[in-house]
């Protein structure tokens, strides 16, 4: 800050020269993009964070729609079958079907169609397989989420699926019982 005498009042006027407004200028701008940087990158993991969340509400879908069907939803039938009853196989009981997840959720945080295949190729064939394409909206790459936990993101099923159907109709024993 300088000081300079003012000659017609004798008092001391007081300023900052312009080099210092534009430090100071230079200091706001610096911090302004530093917290901007970090609250994209918030709102890029908010967004990871979203997508898992509604992977986890379809997957639970998946489960009831097993529970209800015996099965999971077919390729043709797709995730679709979760909300809307006309996408269901029309050899189906009919009368089992209620929508299965609480609102219709096609597509990804990122815009994109979630990807389900009925029979997994990712490790256990008696479950799906269903992930998102991530940002950068490529399937198969690095940034993907997905069920079997292999993507950056991926959820995982874990051991919450829920137990084979029997094999047969015969006890433990293998008597049919006497």
């Amino acid at each position: 800050m300088t000081e300079r005498t003012l000659p017609s009042t004798g008092r001391v006027a007081r300023g900052f020269t312009l080099i210092e407004i534009m430090i100071v200028i230079a200091i706001i701008l610096a911090l302004g993009a530093l917290i901007g940087i970090n609250l994209f990158a918030q709102r890029d993991e908010a967004k990871k964070g979203t997508v898992q969340v509604q992977m986890q509400g379809l997957q639970q879908g998946l489960k009831f729609f097993r529970l209800a069907y015996d099965r999971y939803p077919t390729d043709q039938e797709g995730l679709a079958v979760l909300w809307s009853k006309e996408t269901l196989d029309p050899e189906a009981a009919q009368d089992k079907w209620k929508m299965f997840v609480e609102k219709p959720v096609p597509n990804d945080g990122w815009g994109t169609p979630w990807v389900y295949k009925q029979v997994s190729e990712h490790g256990d064939e008696s479950t799906y397989d269903l992930s998102s394409s991530g940002p950068d909206k490529q399937e198969g790459t690095e940034d993907d989420i997905t069920s079997w936990g292999t993507g950056a993101g991926g959820s995982g099923q874990g051991g919450d699926e829920p137990p084979p159907p029997p094999s047969g109709s015969s006890g433990p024993s293998g008597s049919g019982g006497s």
